[in-house]
């Protein structure tokens, strides 16, 4: 065979497909490498600074931390450790390991927490829609009281909570399409079909008002609504997407600002950008600032009668920990007067 009949020496195929399906093909491997027992080993060893002391902790001998370690590396072929430093030293691989392999550890335990108060009756999710009028502190209160709920030695909250506002109609319909778990501030009339369950919450005043400079707030008589037609009103829009959204207190050809929140509104009228109604509780502070001038007028001041609902039957086995829970607090009168009077809190 002469130089011209030699096979020609050909390099490793390193197109993108064959390089995909060599890295395919180690998928299995990694995750097979990449156990909880593992990841403790890799937390041990940062810890504590070395092999040994790892292995103590482990109760293991150093040989087999250090083989269990080459194993690892090997799957992922990365270099986790820097073996030029007498110390447990990591490199920036081991150190990228070292951080998501804590947060899959916490991530475990806390699926395992969860899925063992789900058999103990509490939920995994509860959805709770809040009228947009009602106290934020005091949600938030209970929010922060539901957290501390413990069920024995177990430090993780009972369930997810999924907290969402909603003005008028939207209230109700969020819980009748099963968006929500739990209706706090349901307002007004609604077809029950069957299967929710109604209390009441209470009652709002509201009052009328207008900022110092805006021209209404000059007339000394009570608000004729011949009067209030010239001026644009505040308000805010209804959430519901399938019922009917409910208008309130809105006269035929005033001019209208939209607003998303009944905060959002009490900033439009603090700014002169238009009149409207406002939950008195919410604007008392800034009447007595005079920042905000309430007026009277002609027609009946609007109170809203609120109430609060939920699915009487979530599941065959009734109601879960989670929606009980709030139901008992909901049950005190305290609780339910918060809700609809302090807007004060840790934020103005």
């Amino acid at each position: 065979m002469n130089a011209n009949d030699r096979p020609l020496d050909r390099p490793a195929d390193r197109s993108p497909d064959r390089l995909s399906d060599r890295l395919s093909d180690r998928r299995p491997e990694r995750r097979q490498a990449l156990t909880p027992d593992a990841l403790a080993m890799m937390d041990a060893i940062a810890r504590t600074g070395s092999f040994a002391a790892a292995a103590r902790e482990l109760g293991k001998v150093p040989s087999a931390l250090t083989y269990s370690v080459r194993q690892l590396e090997e799957a992922l072929d990365a270099l986790l450790f820097d073996r030029s430093s007498r110390q447990a030293q990591l490199t920036a691989a081991g150190t990228e390991l070292l951080n998501e392999g804590r947060r899959l550890l916490q991530e475990m335990d806390a699926v395992a927490n969860r899925v063992r108060r789900v058999a103990s009756g509490w939920e995994t999710q509860l959805s709770i829609s809040v009228e947009d009028i009602l106290s934020v502190p005091t949600v938030f209160e209970l929010v922060e009281a539901f957290c501390q709920v413990r069920d024995g030695a177990d430090d993780t909250p009972a369930t997810r909570l999924r907290l969402r506002t909603d003005v008028l109609a939207g209230t109700w319909e969020s819980l009748v399409t099963g968006q929500v778990d739990l209706a706090i501030g349901v307002s007004g009339e609604h077809a029950n079909s069957g299967g929710i369950e109604l209390r009441p919450l209470g009652e709002v005043a509201f009052v009328y008002c207008v900022a110092p400079h805006h021209p209404l707030a000059a007339v000394a008589t009570a608000l004729e609504d011949a009067q209030l037609v010239h001026h644009r009103a505040v308000a805010v829009g209804d959430t519901a997407q399938r019922l009917t959204p409910v208008t309130v207190n809105l006269l035929p050809g005033q001019d209208v600002l939209t607003v998303p929140s009944m905060r959002a509104k009490m900033e439009a009228l603090l700014r002169g950008l238009g009149c409207g109604y406002l939950p008195e509780p919410l604007a008392r502070a800034q009447i007595a600032a005079g920042r905000l001038v309430r007026k009277d007028t002609a027609r009946a001041t609007p109170t809203a009668r609120l109430q609060y609902a939920w699915r009487a039957e979530r599941s065959a086995l009734g109601l879960g920990r989670a929606l009980s829970w709030w139901l008992a607090q909901l049950e005190s009168k305290t609780t339910r007067l918060a809700l609809m009077e302090r807007h004060t809190g840790l934020l103005p």
